[in-house]
């Protein structure tokens, strides 16, 4: 048996804590009265939920139901499942929160699992289980990538997430390391956080609205590794920061985020591509990923760890060997500063450039909320069962963009904006 911190023992900043529930409501949803929300955490983020259920009900929520996760449970799985388990997945349990978003209800996730979870269960068994899940999400998934709905991630310091960030320190320092790490990224460790988000979300705006007016048609990526041309879909929209959902509620997906991001064509990509930072994917360490694109697919696909998970995941459908996403970050960013590897997905990818494989968002398109699926494919948007970011930005990578006439305007050079 595997011992973990008890929750009330956890060396946490109960006041940024506190300040991170309600920036999750006040900011990340913008949660209306009346309101259901749902959200889903593991079970380590306890005194989250309980903080992020208070602030939701003092701002009029209808009702909160929270799913919980917990890793001793989903190894127990891997270790004494039979093998048909893991073709599997709780459909009833997504198509029931697909009825929620239809019917208003917000969606709320807080991440912090151990990166690693999966790292020494069979790659083969994982990928079956993850694609059987992924088919299964894919009602939900759709209301969420659509935007249909006001929905946000944030972050808990789960003691076995901190251990793989922090692996020389004893776990309560590791903890406290971690916790004060995404306080900063979140900015809560500020005295008002909302103004903070305010400012923040408006510099956001200004580098979107900058992109629009160029209105390019590709991006060429130049680096170690790297000379790649992502072409841009037909009648694509920059977002950054706070983005209005279909039903009407401004929101922030992400908290933290330091991302401008719109949609690739998905037969217009060409060229090589390597990855700046690991790659944490459902528990599997993927490193030094590189792959090659040739009309817009991914041709070839290596990475020095994980690769037969990679290669999974490119097979999980079609589109998952094109890419659903574009997202510029700045070298510079707080995240970037900080130094430290999160193996999170939702903080190494606001530390750089990145990429998506998978879904597109159909928000990233000029009048995006009346577009019929169909259309968005017209336009070059990728569908998939998946979408999976991953990082290739640097102090060493330039960025131009290309108009339709061939012409070059300089985008980021050395990792910052040009």
């Amino acid at each position: 048996m595997t011992l973990h911190s008890h929750p009330a023992t956890l060396p946490i900043d109960p006041v940024k804590l506190e300040r991170l529930a309600e920036v999750a409501i006040r900011v990340g949803l913008r949660l209306e009265r009346g309101q259901d929300l749902v959200i889903t955490a593991p079970i380590a983020a306890l005194p989250l939920v309980r903080e992020i259920t208070r602030h939701a009900y003092l701002a009029g929520a209808g009702l909160v139901t929270t799913f919980y996760s917990d890793e001793e449970t989903t190894l127990a799985r891997y270790r004494h499942a039979p093998d048909e388990s893991f073709d599997r997945a709780s459909g009833w349990l997504y198509e029931g929160m697909a009825k929620a978003y239809a019917g208003g209800a917000a969606r709320l996730a807080i991440s912090g699992d151990n990166p690693m979870m999966l790292a020494a269960e069979d790659p083969a068994r994982v990928a079956r289980a993850n694609k059987a899940n992924s088919i299964a999400y894919k009602p939900a998934l759709e209301k969420i990538s659509n935007f249909d709905i006001n929905w946000n991630i944030v972050s808990f310091p789960n003691p076995a997430w901190a251990r793989q960030v922090f692996p020389d320190d004893p776990e309560p320092v590791a903890v406290e390391k971690l916790a004060n790490a995404i306080f900063a990224a979140s900015r809560v460790d500020v005295a008002d956080p909302v103004a903070a988000w305010e400012a923040h979300n408006a510099g956001l705006a200004r580098r979107s609205a900058w992109l629009n007016g160029e209105r390019f048609a590709a991006l060429h990526f130049t680096g170690p590794g790297t000379d790649l041309t992502v072409g841009l879909a037909d009648g694509h929209e920059w977002h950054g920061g706070a983005s209005t959902a279909k039903n009407g509620i401004t929101c922030n997906p992400n908290i933290p985020t330091e991302e401008v991001f719109t949609t690739p064509h998905a037969l217009r990509v060409e060229g090589h591509v390597s990855s700046t930072k690991p790659l944490s994917h459902q528990g599997t360490l993927i490193d030094e990923i590189s792959v090659r694109f040739e009309g817009g697919r991914i041709v070839e696909a290596k990475a020095s760890k994980g690769e037969q998970v990679l290669n999974k995941v490119l097979d999980t459908d079609e589109g998952a060997r094109r890419l659903g996403e574009v997202a510029l970050v700045p070298h510079s960013s707080p995240i970037s500063k900080s130094g430290i590897l999160f193996f999170n997905t939702l903080f190494d990818e606001n530390a750089s450039c990145h990429i998506a494989l998978g879904q597109c968002y159909s928000k990233c398109f000029l009048d995006g909320a009346s577009l019929t699926p169909e259309q968005i494919a017209a336009q070059g948007g990728n569908a998939s069962l998946i979408h999976i970011d991953w990082m290739i930005g640097s102090d060493k990578v330039d960025i131009d963009g290309i108009a339709a006439d061939g012409s070059r305007t300089p985008v980021m050079r050395k990792g910052e904006w040009a």
